[in-house]
């Protein structure tokens, strides 16, 4: 492929999420024209480890026989109809697989395309809900402090990451954030006063809403299940919802299918996404009760009024139907543990040689390398250390992602050990290549 072409016109028309365009416009893009099982293709041939399963969707690698298969069979029948008014037999069979799969309860679905506006969905669905059931003073939401829950305005209210969401302030509804736990702070206190919290507004909320065990773009930032436990049943206490947003932990990340069995807690809502399809398509859902569906069916305002056009695609349904089977035909859980306890001593190594690796945070895959000067302090923002690291990376052959100065690790289940140790080999090369 011409890649000088390509980037040309990258640079000329694309607006990439998340990124400093001018920056990007001053560096050689890197540009995947193709991939196999765990490995990144670009233009110009070269092969790369995807040391964060493309944005933390991947679980089977890709291009697997059994998705690629499966998309293409549902081609030949369908490739799209719309759910509003209209039923398909991917989505049909696609919510009657989750019901079984999620934590008991959750038997309903409404289809997205995406984290963000799964979320969106369960805050909406949250809100109405305790509207149509009388109580309309629960206006309100509670959230941890830290959280990401996507890019909506719903989402983003209740974020809590003021680099992603404090210009948009003026655009947002108040929201509750709790005091939540970094890597070395007491829990039980923390604890403690989120659950005071909860009490203090709890004739106000609506719903809380929580990424469970692991706050992914806080920068891999860890609680425990003795942390969380008590927030989330100070909630139900009060008469508020719980929504888990499972959209990054969801589907083995953690070490069980869903974070939530971590938590022996059944939830009102669960939010998936990324990983629903093996990244083939967009495609999200939020899983509800019984108890929340029938609110909507007093009257016919009482409707949700929410939708997408392509909510429900048969291509996308299709490619998760594929996927959750490959999860029990593929071992897919036992690897997760075999593949954590690898990097788990492979990362210990890590943190022991290199002074600038300051906490390595870790639940099942879901990994977090955060950078420091050795004394401690952190660098520069400006600096941008884990950019740079993660720049360096591609040179071993490793495709990695920063948060801020943490390196994020999110390798697929299906990684062979041999490749996780080259992925973590890459990582600590790349860190070499920048600091000494």
């Amino acid at each position: 492929m011409d890649h000088e072409r390509l980037a040309a016109l990258d640079k000329a028309h694309v607006w990439h999420p998340f990124t400093w365009q001018p920056e990007w416009e001053q560096r050689d893009p890197l540009i995947v024209a193709a991939a196999e099982g765990c490995e990144l293709i670009d233009t110009r041939g070269r092969r790369y480890l995807d040391g964060i399963g493309s944005l933390w969707v991947g679980l089977h690698g890709h291009r697997h026989p059994a998705v690629d298969r499966a998309v293409r069979e549902q081609l030949d029948r369908v490739a799209h109809s719309t759910l509003l008014g209209q039923a398909s037999p991917p989505s049909i069979e696609l919510a009657a697989r989750l019901a079984e799969l999620s934590p008991a309860g959750l038997s309903r679905t409404f289809y997205s395309d995406s984290g963000s506006t799964a979320v969106e969905v369960a805050l909406k669905m949250a809100f109405q809900a305790k509207q149509q059931l009388g109580q309309s003073r629960r206006t309100r939401f509670a959230a941890l402090r830290h959280a990401y829950h996507g890019d909506t305005i719903g989402s983003v209210s209740v974020g809590g990451i003021d680099l992603f969401h404090a210009v948009y302030r003026p655009l947002l509804f108040d929201a509750l954030h709790l005091d939540c736990p970094s890597f070395r702070e007491d829990e039980e206190a923390l604890a403690d006063r989120a659950v005071a919290a909860i009490r203090a507004e709890g004739a106000s909320l609506a719903a809380l809403v929580v990424e469970p065990l692991v706050q992914g773009a806080a920068g891999m930032r860890m609680h425990s299940p003795a942390f969380l436990r008590p927030v989330l049943e100070a909630a139900r206490e009060v008469g508020a919802y719980v929504i888990l947003d499972e959209v990054a932990t969801g589907f083995g990340r953690t070490g069980s299918l869903f974070a939530a069995e971590q938590l022996d807690f059944e939830p009102d809502f669960l939010c998936l996404g990324k990983a629903l399809t093996n990244g083939y398509l967009p495609l999200a859902a939020t899983l509800t009760t019984e108890a929340v569906y029938r609110a909507f069916g007093a009257e016919r305002a009482h409707t949700f009024f929410h939708g997408h056009t392509y909510t429900g695609n048969a291509l996308a349904c299709a490619a998760a139907l594929a996927s959750l089977e490959l999860i029990d035909e593929e071992r897919t859980l036992e690897r997760v543990a075999a593949i954590g306890a690898e990097l788990r001593g492979l990362l210990a190594e890590l943190e022991r040689e290199l002074p600038e690796v300051y906490q390595v945070r870790q639940t099942g895959l879901m990994v977090g390398v955060e950078l420091r000067r050795p004394d401690g302090s952190p660098y520069n923002y400006n600096y941008r250390m884990g950019d740079r690291v993660c720049m360096a990376a591609r040179e071993f052959g490793v495709v990695l992602r920063p948060l801020g100065d943490v390196i994020v690790l999110m390798p697929p289940p299906a990684m062979s050990l041999p490749q996780v140790r080259a992925l973590v080999m890459g990582v600590k090369a790349s860190i070499r290549a920048i600091f000494h």
